[in-house]
């Protein structure tokens, strides 16, 4: 395989970037006027998109977000995977509706019917008996984090080297020479040094984890199934069920974050894959786009949790460190139930993954037939290319195959032809109203911009 000529590259870079630049008068001067926001936007990651400034959006329904110019893009973006189920689906909007319009009140903090409805469905779909909500899965994984180490006695969490957690602290780790654990690059100001909280592994390296659960201080292991934000790292044969099994051994829960990874089915890996965590965590699409999240809790690890606050040492019911004042509220609840039980169906996934997959030949395709040293991983619903072939094994691996400006030429060839991509890595997303034209689509526009690459 050839690998990419650079001053062809640079020169399709600034091409493209003008013509977005062209194309996006009204964009470019929202962000130019947004002098009271940090960064110039709502949220800072948002400046990751690539072009210079990024997209407004006037609005969005299904797989089509359309901006402030006009453009209507076929989004594989979908939020992230916030908007797996689509952006604003007919269910999720008729829940809302009847519980803010009709019903009143958004959060009362009072439950509702719908929380055991979702409850029930959750433990179907993921195996957990037991559930709490918040906004985010951040929120989850820090909340359930502290429960971990309440039921272990244990004051550290073991994580892998680029694995995504949200913003939690213990998770911006990665493992170090002999043994120890030193801060991603990037981690703003963590409040103590990560060694404190957090042991680091390296992905599909079980030598690594047994390291460092020979310690005995490691309350849970905290991962995804396959690596998502760094690129989509599948686990290799084993891998997983070693994770349970020396958890077990070392007396640490396996606590499983499928924020990312539910689009491997509608019970998402754990159940795809049958997998056995103690602890489990979800966010983002199972609300429609309404914020949400969840972790689930074995019996086991509800019980050791329940000793410690019936005896009075730890309290889970006033300001003892999980919970929120708005989590669980009435809104966020019919929304899940209604995406859940309508939008997110296995029916629905059936179709997502299958569009995944012929994604996934598309790219496949235009990689054989331009010789480019790339490779693609696909996950039930989602798949993504990268900079590197074979494909990485290891979150360091995936870090060191980055390519700013490939990256860059990659996503607005795409957005110049219509088409969004995860601004934060080259991850296509299903949802129920991706068509195989869609799909379609973007196999002809990456191959006309990889074969530009080519000459």
């Amino acid at each position: 395989m050839t690998a990419v000529d650079r001053r062809r590259l640079a020169d399709l870079l600034a091409a493209a970037q003008a013509a977005y630049a062209a194309a996006n008068p009204r964009s470019q001067e929202l962000y130019a006027g947004a002098s009271n926001l940090f960064g110039r936007v709502p949220m800072t990651w948002m400046n990751k998109w690539s072009g210079g400034f990024p997209l407004y959006l006037d609005h969005a329904r299904g797989a089509r977000i359309t901006d402030v110019d006009g453009h209507t893009y076929v989004d594989f973006a979908l939020g992230d995977t916030a908007a797996m189920a689509g952006h604003s689906p007919e269910a999720t909007i008729k829940a809302v509706a009847t519980r803010y319009a009709d019903q009143g009140g958004a959060t009362t903090m009072l439950p509702t019917a719908d929380a055991q409805w979702v409850g029930a469905e959750l433990t179907a779909r993921f195996g957990m008996p037991l559930w709490s909500f918040s906004l985010s899965a951040t929120d989850a994984n820090r909340w359930a984090i502290r429960l971990a180490r309440l039921a272990t006695g244990r004051p550290k969490i073991l994580v892998f080297g680029y694995s995504y957690h949200g913003s939690v602290d213990e998770a911006f780790a990665l493992a170090g020479p002999d043994g120890s654990t030193v801060s991603r690059p990037g981690n703003v100001a963590p409040p103590v040094p990560v060694d404190l909280t957090t042991r680091a592994a390296v992905w599909n390296d079980l030598a690594s984890v047994e390291a460092a659960l020979q310690h005995g201080d490691v309350a849970a292991i905290l991962t995804e199934p396959a690596l998502t934000n760094i690129g989509i790292v599948l686990p290799e044969p084993g891998f997983m069920a070693g994770l349970r099994e020396l958890a077990t051994r070392y007396g640490a829960l396996l606590m499983i974050d499928e924020t990312h990874t539910f689009s491997a089915g509608w019970g998402g890996a754990t159940t795809a894959w049958g997998l056995e965590p103690d602890i489990f965590v979800i966010g983002k699409s199972i609300g429609g786009g309404i914020p949400c999240g969840a972790y689930g809790l074995s019996d086991e690890v509800a019980g050791a949790v329940t000793r410690h606050t019936s005896s009075g040492e730890a309290d889970i019911i006033d300001v003892g460190g999980v919970g929120g004042t708005l989590a669980g509220n009435a809104l966020s609840l019919a929304a899940m139930r209604a995406t859940l039980g309508e939008v997110l169906t296995p029916e629905a996934f059936e179709r997502m993954i299958a569009l995944a997959t012929r994604f996934t030949e598309g790219v496949e395709a235009s990689l054989a037939e331009f010789e480019l040293p790339w490779s693609i991983a696909q996950l039930g619903a989602r798949a993504e290319y990268r900079f590197v072939s074979p494909a990485p094994r290891t979150g360091e691996e995936a870090a060191a195959a980055a390519d700013d400006e490939l990256d860059a030429y990659m996503h607005l060839a795409m957005c110049n032809r219509g088409i969004l991509m995860t601004p934060f890595h080259n991850m296509a997303l299903m949802c129920p109203d991706t068509t195989a034209e869609d799909v379609d689509r973007h196999t002809a526009a990456f191959r006309e911009a990889v074969a530009a690459l080519r000459g």
